[in-house]
């Protein structure tokens, strides 16, 4: 599994949702950095947005940051989801009465979906009625799934758990806008996201063990590799990746800087690989001349 080919499928697990321990950080360094300025301080936590359970407890330095904070931030609050809301995803994520996947892809895309579902057990009318961006998402989940992870342990929901009623939670993005980012994406690049999404499909378990030890060893530069696999050639992918990755590493890190213009301490848990990387927004706020430790 090489270059973005694998790396899609890597960053589905990473930005958009083994035996796991918490504290064996590499170098006692967790996924956590801090970020200060002259006025303010945020605490930046990667996110993996499926987890086991056995990662928890999680590092004391993680808990201890988010007590000592006074707002979380994360990238869509999952559990503020209304109706209306649920209705607009499935309006934008299903074909309506009549239609299905199979006319909207190719006959080689629709065969490698209908046998990676067959794989998975899940029935072929589900699948059929997903437009390819939502399509993606459900493989990938069902397989995540399989390998023993769990949306219910993920990070973020993790501490959005721990922030009921304690600390006020704002959103650097919104459930709203994450869904219009990919069923806005063009019909072909739709389908090529499923395509890549369905060929590696197969290897998402060694690869998100690879993810998760490097989460919890506080590896940022092996994760780095992991999301951006080898460098990039692939132009099909480049526009694809920046807009699933980079533009929205940029607009955060816009938003944490006004976080850290203000006297408050913020706690932001955004997807790992948002993190890592030359174009990640832990380098675009060191790059801006904020101090940067990693704890």
């Amino acid at each position: 599994m090489t270059g973005r080919n694998a790396a899609i499928v890597v960053l589905l697990a990473l930005v958009l949702f083994g035996e796991a321990n918490g504290s064996s950080a590499r170098n006692g360094k967790s996924f956590l950095w801090k970020v200060r300025s002259s006025r303010g301080t945020v605490y930046l936590l990667g996110s993996v947005h499926l987890m086991k359970k056995n990662v928890y407890p999680l590092d004391s330095k993680i808990e201890a940051a988010f007590e000592k904070s006074d707002v979380l931030a994360v990238e869509a609050n999952i559990d503020n989801f209304n109706s209306a809301e649920a209705g607009d995803i499935a309006r934008k994520s299903l074909y309506p009465s009549g239609d299905s996947l199979g006319k909207h892809v190719s006959e080689k895309t629709y065969d490698l979906a209908k046998s990676e579902a067959l794989k998975l057990a899940i029935p072929l009318e589900i699948i059929d009625a997903e437009r390819p961006w939502f399509a993606a998402l459900t493989f990938t989940s069902f397989e995540l799934m399989r390998e023993g992870l769990d949306p219910r342990y993920g990070i973020d929901s993790h501490f959005l758990s721990e922030a009921e009623g304690k600390k006020k939670i704002v959103e650097l993005e919104s459930i709203d806008y994450q869904i219009n980012l990919l069923s806005n994406l063009p019909e072909n690049e739709q389908e090529m996201f499923l395509r890549y999404t369905l060929k590696d499909l197969g290897r998402l378990g060694s690869e998100t063990a690879r993810v998760l030890h490097a989460w919890k060893t506080g590896n940022g530069e092996e994760m780095a590799a992991l999301v951006s696999g080898d460098g990039g050639e692939d132009e099909e992918l480049a526009s694809f990746y920046g807009r699933l990755l980079y533009d929205r590493n940029r607009t955060m890190a816009a938003k944490i800087e006004g976080f850290l213009r203000t006297d408050r301490t913020y706690f932001v848990v955004v997807g790992a690989g948002h993190l890592v990387g030359k174009k990640g927004i832990v380098s675009i706020l060191r790059d801006k001349g904020y101090e940067v430790e990693q704890l």
